[in-house]
């Protein structure tokens, strides 16, 4: 997705117009000035296009211990994003720190729009005016606090995002290569290519951007992106990894299928079950791969008992596949094809409605269903699968909100046992191996 990023000195009002395009509170809003020194993002989603909104440090006037450092990453901000949105506050006009601010703009050759913030009120709207000095074009009055405006000002932004050229063949399956820095993720690219396509270097963090490479694996066409290595925000020594991270995240969000690539000696990490958090909540398929695997001491069923502890500390994930890898020696990399193959698959797969009519009949009748504290049972009326990729099914019942975790997790088990019955994917199991599926509750009044 395209990157906007939020630039301006401080207190203008960045992270409250920051808050209000992402939809909820994730900036610190203060009224000390320079509250926000590090980057944040967040996704945002506007008639139909989608865009990672940066939030960054004020570009102070004055020399402080940390203002070479704010404009040092607003810089790269910028030669990163595709889109600058430029905050001035309204009640106090243009300065000369929002002139300073302007040049760097101009100098970046990047598409600006500038919101006059603070503008609570129409008759405020004269000041507006003031802000086409800057020399932009697209300037728009805005109040963050009062959501005033903000719709128009999206409107600017998203007219100013890049034309996705991204097209692709119906039948080519992405591959997203993610994990942390120095676990093998570009040795495992090359090896699936078979040929040198990304750097390798014992250095973590040498890939900064993703690296597309297309190839033909299995009759099929792949495309494998190696991306940067995902490290904790706090300890990303640099502006360009941190663009890098966001970049990643990115890669997820247009992939099929997610190889979240774990050290064999080190898997389970809290970065990893973040990542694997990503992958899920974006719906994409997912193998689970513990690459160096040929460096641990061979023990009887070494295997068996690091697929049970990968479930047990991410039980979250008990439908992706597990495979064991060594991008050095190519051990086990050629059963990745066939696995998101088979996934990819999945990802598309339906339920035959009179297998959704048994699911009804034969399963949830004789469970015990829910109730809410008052005794008020749980009925379903009917269910349906609405979408695919993943695959999504929405069930109809007298009270949604007695539905518990607990629940929609066995509900989803019956599903996936369900899909099994319409016969098995290639070479990676039946039903919906290997890729996330969503259920929601609706009342039955909703159904319009």
């Amino acid at each position: 997705m395209p990157i906007v990023t939020i630039v301006g000195r401080p207190n203008v009002g960045k992270s409250s117009l920051f808050n209000r395009m992402v939809g909820r509170r994730e900036a610190i809003v203060d009224d000390m000035p320079g509250a926000t020194r590090d980057r944040l993002y967040g996704e945002v989603e506007w008639n139909g296009q989608s865009f990672y909104a940066v939030d960054t440090g004020g570009i102070l006037g004055e020399e402080t211990s940390f203002s070479a450092g704010i404009e040092s990453q607003v810089k790269v901000a910028l030669s990163e994003c595709d889109v600058a949105l430029l905050v001035i506050d309204g009640t106090v006009g243009v300065t000369a720190s929002d002139e300073a601010v302007a040049l760097l703009l101009r100098r970046s050759m990047r598409p600006v729009v500038v919101a006059v913030n603070k503008t609570d009120d129409p008759k405020h709207d004269d000041r507006i005016s003031d802000a086409y000095a800057l020399g932009f074009g697209d300037v728009v009055g805005v109040s963050a606090v009062h959501k005033r405006n903000i719709d128009e000002l999206l409107d600017k932004i998203v007219e100013k995002l890049p034309v996705s050229e991204d097209e692709r063949d119906e039948d080519e399956i992405r591959i997203a290569i993610v994990g942390r820095p120095n676990v093998g993720k570009s040795s495992l690219l090359n090896k699936m290519a078979g040929e040198e396509r990304s750097l390798v270097t014992p250095i973590a963090g040498t890939t900064r951007d993703p690296v597309d490479t297309s190839v033909v694996m299995e009759g099929r066409r792949f495309r494998l992106v190696d991306t940067a290595g995902l490290r904790k925000k706090s300890r990303m020594d640099s502006s360009l990894e941190y663009y890098s991270f966001v970049r990643t995240l990115a890669a997820v969000d247009r992939s099929d299928v997610v190889l979240l690539i774990m050290e064999a000696d080190e898997p389970c990490t809290d970065m990893d079950k973040k990542i694997a958090a990503h992958v899920l909540n974006k719906g994409r398929g997912l193998i689970l791969l513990l690459n160096k695997w040929d460096l641990l001491p061979k023990k009887e069923k070494l295997g068996d008992k690091m697929t049970e502890k990968i479930r047990d500390e991410m039980p979250f994930l008990q439908w992706a596949p597990v495979l064991f890898t060594s991008a050095l020696s190519g051990r086990g990399v050629s059963k990745i094809a066939s696995a998101a193959i088979g996934i990819f698959e999945n990802r598309r797969r339906r339920i035959p409605t009179n297998l959704l009519n048994r699911l009804m009949r034969d399963v949830l009748a004789f469970d015990r269903l829910p109730s809410n504290k008052r005794g008020k049972s749980l009925k379903i009326y009917y269910c349906s699968q609405s979408g695919t990729e993943p695959p999504t099914f929405v069930f109809f019942v007298n009270d949604p909100e007695i539905v518990d975790t607990a629940f929609e997790n066995h509900v989803q088990k019956e599903l996936r046992e369900l899909a099994a019955v319409g016969g098995p994917a290639p070479a990676i199991g039946g039903g919906f191996t290997g890729s996330p599926i969503r259920t929601y509750w609706r009342g039955k009044d909703e159904e319009a």
